[in-house]
């Protein structure tokens, strides 16, 4: 009895043990067309980085330089989610300014050294496990990347999914579509925060209020209204809750499509939301 007394209060001073994560760091580039997001990812131990779709150099390569002078981060390779090129279009301008670096991402992109088969797991530095999820349609070689760093979950979808949208069908089609939103991503856990490859969410809101007024719907549109980004503010569970794309078989938006077949709806919301 007296030995339980003695070891009580160390027991009770006992400190929780610190969690260490991936470092995600967003660069807007909205100097451009398209208010695309450049990410940063580090790994925290070993300091090792990559940099996802680094569009426009002059936004991206400041801040990246930052961080090398300043020790912060090891730049190991580019990451594409895609060839188009306000996403793989500055890869040849980074590796002239910072040398030698693999280039990861879909067949088509440029200077590309290394395409990942779908489901094939790379890591960065020590802790994060990288899944590559092929979802061709808005580009037969997107590409989208599931990170797991202990109990942190991100994926960035490049223009596959966004945030209440997806990308236009440019080289796909809608049964491509539905898989990929709607199978592969929908199938990772459903606290996986979500990184995009644009700011689109007002925009993809007012779409979404149009085929449903839903709860979920209307409280994203007013934090979209509170908040100029969302990028990693939202999951894959909040997704299948206000993204209508991830919604097929809803009545409700089976109603305003006027179709039933969970891929016939896919085409009929990308219609209507082309038509905006």
């Amino acid at each position: 009895m007296s030995f339980v007394k003695a070891i009580r209060p160390l027991v009770r001073l006992r400190q929780p043990s610190i969690t260490r994560t991936m470092h995600i760091q967003s660069i807007p580039m909205w100097t451009g067309k398209g208010n695309n997001y450049a990410y940063l990812v580090t790994d925290e131990p070993t300091k090792d980085s990559v940099i996802i779709d680094p569009a426009n150099p002059p936004e991206v390569a400041p801040v990246l330089k930052s961080q090398i002078d300043s020790g912060k981060i090891n730049l190991t390779a580019i990451v594409n989610t895609h060839h188009h090129w306000d996403h793989a279009g500055g890869n040849d301008e980074i590796l002239k300014e910072f040398g030698k670096l693999a280039v990861i991402g879909g067949k088509d992109c440029k200077s590309v050294t290394k395409t990942p088969k779908h489901g094939e797991t790379f890591k960065i530095g020590e802790r994060i496990s990288v899944k590559a999820l092929h979802t061709p349609c808005h580009t037969q070689d997107s590409i989208c990347y599931f990170l797991e760093d202990g109990d942190q979950r991100v994926v960035f979808t490049g223009d596959t999914l966004f945030i209440a949208g997806c990308g236009r069908f440019f080289e796909g089609n809608a049964k491509e579509m539905h898989k990929a939103l709607n199978e592969v991503l929908a199938a990772l856990p459903d606290d996986t925060k979500v990184y995009p490859g644009h700011e689109y969410t007002k925009s993809n809101v007012k779409f979404c209020l149009a085929v449903s007024q839903s709860e979920p719907i209307k409280k994203l549109e007013a934090f979209a209204a509170q908040n100029q980004q969302t990028q990693g503010k939202f999951t894959i569970g909040d997704e299948k809750l206000h993204n209508v794309f991830m919604r097929v078989n809803d009545p409700v938006i089976q109603k305003a499509t006027g179709k039933t077949d969970p891929v016939d709806v896919m085409a009929a919301l990308r219609e209507m939301k082309n038509a905006m």
